[in-house]
C-alpha cells in the first residue's frame, strides 16, 4: 500500500503514551476497581494493594518515540483515506453528509463508552461514542498468530471498523440492536454475522474507491486483505482454539464468507449491492 509520507487524519486520540502513576497514599475505590479488573484479566495487581496510606492516582505521559510509531502513522494515514472516500460516497450514493469517527490508539488497556478495552479484545468500533479502538500490538498478532502480515492487511482491519461506523450512521446498528431482546442467542448470532459481513463489504467498497481516486494499491495488497479476512473467520479461529467449530456460535462469518463479501465490495464499489441482511445466501 502506498501510504508513507501521506496525509494523516486529525481525528486521532493517541493514548499510547498515557500511564497511571501513583502519588500520595491510600487505597481508594478506583484502585480497588482496577485491582479487580487486572485480577480478572490474569494480571498481577498485588502492587496496587501495597501502596502507602493516602495514595491517589494521576496520569503520567510518556515522552519520546515509541517502536510502534511507524505503525501508528500507517493507521492514521489509512483513516484519512477512509475519510476521503466516505466524504465523497455519502453525498453521491446516499445524498447525505458523512460524519467522521475518532480513532483511539491505546496500549494495553483503556476505557470506551461500550466498556473496558484491552489488547485481548482486538480492534473494535464503539457505536456509543462513535470511536474505533485499536491497540497496535494487534498488528503483530495478525502477522504471527493469524499468518496475515502486511500493511494492507492492517488497512483492511481499519476499513472494516470504519465500516461499522458507516452502519451506525445509517441506522443499521440500531435496528439490529432492537432485535437483541426478541431473538434467541443463536438467531441473534446469525444477525451479527450479517452485520460483520456487511462491514467487510464496506471495507471492499472503500478499497475500490481509494484505488480509483488515489492509486493506493501495490502488487499483493488485495491478497493481503484476503488473507486477513480469512484469518479472522469464525471457523478458522474456532478450529485453532478448540479443534472443532460450532456454527451456531458464529458471530462474524466464515473465512470464505468474509473474503467473498470483501471482494464483492472491492469489485463493485456500489453500496446498493451490500445488503447482507436480505441476501438469501451469504
Amino acid at each position: 500500500m502506498r501510504w508513507e509520507g501521506q496525509e494523516r487524519s486529525s481525528n486521532v486520540d493517541d493514548r499510547r503514551r498515557r500511564q497511571m502513576r501513583n502519588v500520595g497514599g491510600g487505597i481508594g475505590i478506583g484502585t480497588i476497581i482496577v485491582y479487580l479488573i487486572m485480577t480478572f484479566m490474569g494480571q498481577d495487581a498485588s502492587a496496587l494493594l501495597e501502596q502507602p496510606s493516602g495514595t491517589t492516582t494521576s496520569t503520567e505521559v510518556e515522552t519520546g518515540p515509541r517502536p510502534d510509531d511507524k505503525l501508528a502513522e500507517l493507521v492514521e494515514v489509512t483513516l484519512k483515506k477512509t475519510e476521503n472516500v466516505w466524504n465523497r460516497i455519502f453525498p453521491e450514493q446516499l445524498n447525505r453528509q458523512y460524519r467522521e469517527p475518532t480513532l483511539v490508539l491505546f496500549s494495553g488497556q483503556d476505557q470506551s463508552a461500550c466498556g473496558f478495552a484491552s489488547a485481548a479484545t482486538g480492534p473494535f468500533y464503539c457505536p456509543a461514542d462513535q470511536q474505533v479502538y485499536i491497540d497496535l500490538s494487534f498488528y503483530q498478532e495478525l502477522a504471527t498468530r493469524f499468518q496475515a502480515p502486511g500493511d494492507f492487511a492492517m488497512a483492511y482491519i481499519v476499513a472494516h471498523e470504519v465500516g461499522h461506523h458507516v452502519q451506525n450512521l445509517l441506522g443499521i446498528t440500531q435496528q439490529m440492536e432492537q432485535q437483541r431482546r426478541r431473538l434467541s442467542q443463536t438467531e441473534f448470532n446469525k444477525l451479527s454475522v450479517r452485520l460483520e459481513l456487511q462491514a467487510d463489504f464496506l471495507a471492499g467498497v472503500w478499497a475500490h474507491h481509494a484505488e480509483a481516486a488515489e492509486r493506493i494499491l501495490e502488487e499483493g495488497d488485495i491478497e493481503e486483505a484476503m488473507r486477513a479476512a480469512a484469518a479472522v473467520g469464525d471457523d478458522r479461529i474456532q478450529k485453532q482454539a478448540r479443534g472443532y467449530v460450532v456454527p451456531d456460535s458464529f458471530t462474524h462469518g466464515t473465512s470464505e464468507q468474509r473474503v467473498r463479501w470483501f471482494i464483492k465490495g472491492f469489485k463493485t464499489g456500489d453500496l446498493s449491492q451490500g445488503d447482507t441482511f436480505s441476501a438469501t445466501s451469504l
